[in-house]
């Protein structure tokens, strides 16, 4: 299905899945979306299983907006001691939508329509909300802590009744390269050929063109902390340092932290290769997009960033927000820039890298090498330190479900 029929089927009121392959524009369809449906006076609660992908959407966590939390379970009390604000955002809402769906185990979704059913006093799932739900199950999956044995979000009760319609986008908006759409598209098939790494492996230890800023990607936070560090380290100069302006109590800052990418203290030097961690208001660069600092700006000290695409941009503070419902727990401002030199394959989920060094010798989780591979556009951009066995698995049930979800969407597709 591509974007303008996906659309239509939302704009009909139709609880839907938006689901396809790592730039397949999911996001962009679910934006579009949420901006229609608001011009249409609709009152739109906008989640994510993870703050990063809240951040992106201008929302709030799924386990924030609910009030959730981290429970596994919903107490005899939990709608009683609910506060007044959050039964109101759960009552007044039209629509619900939840990104990175994959993330979001089984038993929580099923808390989630809990509470929907009962603080909107209906027993239609999620309490009569429309429900849009996005996501790949082939990228990273829920992760189960000590004690958790949850599954994939389409194992829950709630799901089964809800009945989504699944929105599969075929048609590929990031990679431009015939080669690597096929070994992403392998990937996702379970069907990696010779060939396919054969041409990984002939990315290994080729080196980016000298003065071209390439992130890199690693699976260990140890890793990418040293990496970047050593760098500043060896750049010459006195460094800037930029720190967090905050508002909001200090549990609502501590949430909000944990899904904002650019650091509490932001230090720079000339030179330093950095990535904006926020959509340009003006369209002068995107979430993602690489550059090197050139200069500070007199008197603000604000960094002068030449970024990739040839825009010189003075960077200014912007600013994250927490939201519950219409009320603002908490913002940060800070610089939209880190250090990139190096990033987590966990961090670059959702981002489109101008191009990317990857090492996955350590890849420890199936999954992981594909969300690696397909944030870059093409082979010509992709470097390589190295590749495991891991890194080319994906999870078995992952690939049961897209099945799955393939078979629903062509069904529905049939019945129009």
């Amino acid at each position: 299905m591509d974007q303008t029929h996906g659309l239509a089927v939302l704009e009909r009121g139709d609880s839907a899945l938006i689901t396809g392959p790592a730039g397949s524009g999911k996001t962009f369809l679910l934006s579009r979306f949420i901006t229609q449906a608001r011009r249409a006076g609709k009152k739109v609660a906008v989640t994510a299983t993870t703050g990063l992908a809240a951040t992106h959407l201008g929302g709030a966590t799924i386990h924030t907006w609910s009030g959730i939390g981290v429970a596994q379970s919903l107490s005899p009390q939990f709608i009683a001691t609910m506060s007044k604000t959050r039964r109101e955002q759960i009552e007044r809402a039209d629509i619900l939508i939840i990104d990175e769906i994959s993330m979001l185990h089984d038993y929580r979704l099923d808390m989630v329509d809990t509470i929907c059913r009962q603080v909107r006093d209906c027993d239609a799932p999620f309490g009569g909300l429309q429900v849009v739900m996005s996501g790949d199950f082939f990228q990273l999956p829920p992760v189960n802590r000590a004690g958790e044995t949850g599954g994939f979000a389409v194992q829950a009760r709630a799901w089964a009744e809800l009945n989504p319609r699944v929105v599969y986008l075929q048609e590929q908006h990031r990679q431009d390269d015939d080669e690597l759409l096929g070994i992403l598209n392998a990937l996702r098939a379970g069907d990696i050929r010779r060939h396919h790494a054969e041409a990984l492996l002939a990315r290994v230890d080729v080196s980016p063109p000298p003065g071209q800023g390439v992130t890199e990607l690693h699976t260990t936070n140890a890793d990418v902390d040293s990496i970047n560090a050593r760098h500043l380290a060896a750049l010459p100069g006195q460094p800037r340092s930029y720190d967090y302006a905050t508002t909001g109590s200090k549990n609502y800052v501590e949430s909000l932290q944990r899904s904002v990418l650019a650091p509490a203290e932001l230090v720079l030097k000339k030179g330093a290769l950095v990535m904006a961690v926020k959509n340009s208001p003006t369209r002068q660069y995107a979430n993602g997009s690489i550059g090197v600092v050139e200069d500070f700006e007199p008197g603000t000290e604000y960094p002068v960033v030449r970024f990739t695409n040839g825009r010189v941009v003075t960077m200014v503070p912007a600013s994250w927000e927490l939201r519950d419902g219409t009320r603002k727990r908490a913002s940060i401002s800070q610089i939209p820039l880190r250090l990139a030199w190096a990033i987590t394959v966990h961090k670059s989920q959702g981002m489109t890298l101008d191009a990317a060094r990857i090492d996955l010798r350590k890849a420890f989780t199936p999954g992981m090498g594909y969300v690696a591979l397909s944030r870059v556009k093409n082979l010509r951009n992709l470097y390589l330190y190295g590749i495991n066995r891991t890194a080319l698995q994906m999870d078995p049930q992952a690939h049961r479900i897209n099945q799955w979800l393939l078979e629903q969407a062509q069904q529905a597709n049939l019945q129009g």
